[in-house]
């Protein structure tokens, strides 16, 4: 099938994957710079109104999917001529049932060479999307390379990309290959994603790398914990410092997640996991990274937290005291004082928070620009 370009269409001539493609060699193990936007379409996106999503969602992806039917129909259509037949057009960025259902109804070699000269060649949002789709539906693990790098577009292409890989075999690595490359909503919908396969092959990354301290974490912290055995993950014994600093993370997380994914509250092993991570930071030793953890879990687990991600106060009380009588240890405090004068990024992060009450650490010499607070934790004598 010829892979002829398009007629003269307005706006940028940039493929959207060579654009992705050019800014991940650089750096190649990292996330794209501001996840790749502007995309190179930004200006002509944004300078025509674009369609609403239907009232009925049940009805969003039925324009689209016309489009394509009318396109397979004629037996000698080329893929270029779809390019810019989406404009106008509401086209879903989640996996949609009608488009799925149009690559359905065509012949599925036709539907999966269209899809990849989309992905590839498209040069709007629009028809990248649409093409994505349908190489999610049709496509086979050639095309894993593919996804993959479109994917680093995460925020717009992140949906269909994690449903895509996910799908195919190997689905698993390639779903990991593009975790460590997203970040935001992206990162949302590939560790979902990795969480549905419930693949132990998942696991050691699930319990290192998953949250990345975005605000978002937050969507995914009960599948992670769950699809990862959190709960037996941290009782064994031999547990190493990155998975007794992620599951900081994670307890973090739950502390604020009310409304976005599963609170601490709810979590069913929750007392079981923070007595380990307990024994877990006694084991591993203080850090400027650790006393930051240790002092706002201290923080959250009292009356300063989010009632709605904790729950009552007193069911905490025994594993705050812990946390507390951590931050007070000499050599935890020498740590963080330290880490102060070498302006880590952590403490100084902690050194700026609101309100709340003077650390352990700094009681009685708090740094030049006032005192280091942190909410719930009460003054201690150093």
């Amino acid at each position: 099938m010829s892979e002829t370009t398009g007629k003269g269409l307005p706006g940028s001539r940039t493929p959207l994957f060579e654009h992705a493609l050019r800014l991940h060699r650089p750096t190649p193990g990292e996330p794209l710079p501001r996840d790749g936007e502007p995309y190179p379409d930004d200006a002509s996106h944004r300078g025509r109104p674009q369609p609403k999503a239907p009232r009925d969602r049940r009805s969003a992806g039925r324009d689209p999917a016309l489009v394509l039917d009318a396109h397979f129909a004629r037996a000698r259509a080329l893929p270029s001529e779809l390019a810019g037949a989406f404009e106008g057009v509401h086209v879903p960025i989640h996996p949609n049932e009608h488009i799925a259902s149009a690559a359905g109804r065509a012949d599925g070699r036709r539907v999966r060479e269209t899809g990849r000269w989309l992905v590839r060649h498209g040069t709007d949002r629009c028809s990248v999307t649409v093409g994505l789709a349908l190489v999610a539906a049709v496509g086979t693990a050639d095309d894993i390379p593919l996804i993959q790098t479109i994917g680093l577009l995460s925020n717009h292409f992140g949906p269909l990309a994690a449903h895509a890989l996910e799908r195919l075999p190997g689905g698993t690595e390639a779903l990991l290959w593009l975790a460590d490359r997203v970040t935001g909503w992206g990162r949302v919908y590939v560790v979902e994603a990795l969480c549905r396969l419930d693949d132990p092959a998942a696991e050691p990354w699930l319990l290192r790398k998953a949250c990345d301290g975005d605000f978002l974490n937050a969507y995914f912290v009960g599948a992670v914990a769950r699809a990862a055995g959190l709960h037996k993950a941290v009782a064994g014994p031999f547990v190493d410092d990155e998975v007794t600093d992620h599951t900081s993370r994670l307890l973090l997380v739950m502390t604020y997640s009310q409304g976005m994914g599963m609170t601490l509250s709810r979590y069913p092993h929750a007392e079981a996991v923070l007595a380990a991570h307990l024994r877990l930071l006694e084991r591993a030793g203080p850090s400027a990274g650790r006393y930051c953890a240790a002092a706002c879990l201290a923080g959250g687990l009292g009356e300063d937290g989010d009632a709605g991600s904790i729950g009552p106060v007193r069911r905490w009380q025994p594993y705050r005291d812990d946390y507390l009588a951590l931050l007070e240890r000499p050599d935890w405090c020498e740590v963080a004082r330290d880490a102060l004068a070498a302006e880590d990024a952590e403490i100084v992060r902690l050194a700026g928070t609101a309100s709340g009450r003077r650390l352990p650490a700094f009681a009685g010499s708090p740094p030049a620009g006032g005192e280091v607070r942190t909410p719930g934790v009460p003054a201690l004598r150093p």
